[in-house]
């Protein structure tokens, strides 16, 4: 098959044929039809971000594609099913804490690497090997809509954050960071559970006034000053009442006092999910005051990705026309250009921009 292999970081992918997968038992190969690009890729790429990679490797977390074999294992795949394949791949030997490895991307701690070394190999390929438990049947969709179905892997991170923080219909939430690529996907996704009102605060003016346009009076734009006690009282003034829940995914350049200023405008007994970067990338980390958490009730949540059963409800949300794919603006690049791809990404990661390589 031909794939795009990463031989050494800061160095270009290489677009060669390399073997094809094998099928083990509990696997599926898929063939896949697109892949989401990600935005920081070439970061990963070139080491800025540090990310556990066993090289060489195929890179893409995770796509779009068509069942080409199944294991013994599989009871409701079949050979030409569509599917999203997920890249969060867990060990099964340990359902309470089990290690992950991102497919294709990265790996967490000497667990992770054992099974990146295994399910290394992602989705710049025209086939991928998948754990059974990692392929979400999808239904009928054309190889154009393969494309725009990419965003589920951007979506699903802050779903996996309101699971986390049992987000019910009618709440209020404030999602710090919505003029991001994953921050507007939380918004979102949060309309799409049912959320009564999503404060957006943000400098970007032009892109908060876009959330609005897109949907509508439930979401309530606050442009931030980077006074903390001032951008505080704005977001709390800019709820119809008490904000629920509070979900930060602001990047490591971000500082932690406009994360600071965002999660704690949550009200007494209000949850908050952590799934930025802040300190990660050095520098002091999020300081939040001890007397605050504990008298105010406060649950913070810090997520990484989702549960195992996340994308097959985001799949269903999507099918029910309560989440929208259509909002994603896409860019396709065949696999012989995928470092081309790469460039584009890096960009072009704006809210509701989309990335795609189709081998």
């Amino acid at each position: 098959m031909k794939a795009a292999v990463l031989k050494s970081l800061g160095s270009p992918l290489v677009i060669e044929n390399a073997p094809d997968p094998v099928l083990g038992t509990g696997e599926v190969v898929v063939d896949v039809v697109a892949t989401r690009v990600l935005s920081y890729m070439n970061e990963v790429f070139d080491g800025t971000r540090n990310y556990a990679l066993d090289l060489p490797i195929i890179p893409g977390p995770g796509g779009i594609g068509r069942v080409r074999a199944i294991g013994p294992d599989a009871t409701k795949l079949a050979v030409g099913d569509w599917v999203f394949c997920d890249p969060t791949v867990r060990s099964r030997d340990d359902v309470v804490a089990p290690d992950i490895a991102l497919q294709g991307l990265t790996a967490a701690g000497p667990g992770g690497m054992r099974l990146q070394r295994h399910f290394r190999h992602g989705s710049f390929a025209e086939q991928m090997r998948v754990p059974t438990e990692n392929v979400k049947r999808l239904g009928a969709i054309t190889s154009e809509e393969a494309a725009q179905w990419c965003a589920l892997g951007t979506l699903l991170v802050p779903y996996g954050g309101f699971l986390a923080a049992n987000l019910q219909a009618g709440e209020t939430v404030l999602v710090s960071g919505a003029t991001g690529n994953f921050g507007s996907a939380a918004v979102s996704v949060a309309l799409a559970m049912g959320a009564a009102c999503v404060v957006t605060p943000g400098r970007n003016e032009k892109v908060l006034a876009d959330l609005v346009r897109r949907f509508g009076s439930r979401v309530k734009p606050v442009r931030l000053t980077g006074n903390e006690d001032d951008d505080r009282e704005a977001m709390k003034r800019a709820a119809p009442g008490p904000i629920d829940c509070v979900f930060d995914i602001m990047p490591p350049s971000v500082s932690p006092i406009v994360v600071r200023a965002a999660v704690m405008t949550v009200r007494a007994y209000g949850r908050v999910v952590l799934m930025g970067g802040v300190g990660m990338a050095g520098g002091p980390g999020l300081e939040l005051p001890y007397p605050w958490l504990m008298r105010n009730c406060i649950s913070i949540h810090g997520v990484w990705m989702y549960p195992p059963d996340a994308a097959s409800r985001l799949i269903a949300l999507v099918r029910s026309g309560l989440l929208r794919l259509d909002e994603y603006q896409t860019t396709a690049f065949d696999l012989d250009h995928a470092n081309e791809a790469v460039a584009h990404a890096a960009a072009n990661g704006g809210p509701f921009r989309l990335t795609v390589i189709r081998p």
